[in-house]
């Protein structure tokens, strides 16, 4: 692997760490900059209409459904390939938990599963995600199993 190899795959891991602490940070301009411009996300696993297309729809879906709540998500073990001087694809275990507001919290999310993700290099050097895809192993809302479907 080439030196350059190893330093846009260090560049991937900083930004989905970015990516990771701007989401529980709720600091949704900045979180939005790690997509490009024209992003796709599909986290249908998560609601059936769970997708956008572009950086601004991708705030607004996200923003939207978790920004009340208080969120911790993790993502492990990343498989990255870079696929051409300004391309590259990953996938990447994940963790993450929800709680939503509410004394008890109105609901408890618990989910594991794998981001599939696709990168792009910008013009200006920087690494950003063009595609994300949330696939689900186990997703438990207060402690009973929702995915996966039995």
């Amino acid at each position: 692997m080439r030196m350059e190899h190893l330093a846009d795959i260090e560049a991937i891991k900083q930004l989905k760490a970015r990516y990771f602490r701007l989401l529980d940070t709720k600091r949704w301009q900045e979180w939005g900059e790690v997509f490009t411009v024209d992003a796709h996300l599909d986290t249908t696993d998560d609601a059936p209409h769970a997708g956008a297309d572009g950086r601004d729809a991708i705030v607004a879906l996200v923003s939207g459904a978790v920004g009340q709540a208080v969120t911790v998500h993790h993502g492990h073990m990343p498989e990255i390939e870079i696929t051409g001087p300004s391309s590259a694809r990953g996938i990447w275990a994940m963790e993450d938990r929800l709680e939503f507001p509410g004394d008890p919290p109105a609901l408890v999310v618990h989910g594991r599963g794998h981001y599939h993700e696709e990168y792009e290099r910008a013009a200006d050097g920087a690494w950003r995600i063009k595609s994300l895809r949330l696939v689900r192993l186990l997703l438990e809302h207060d402690g009973r199993r929702v995915l996966p479907r039995r």
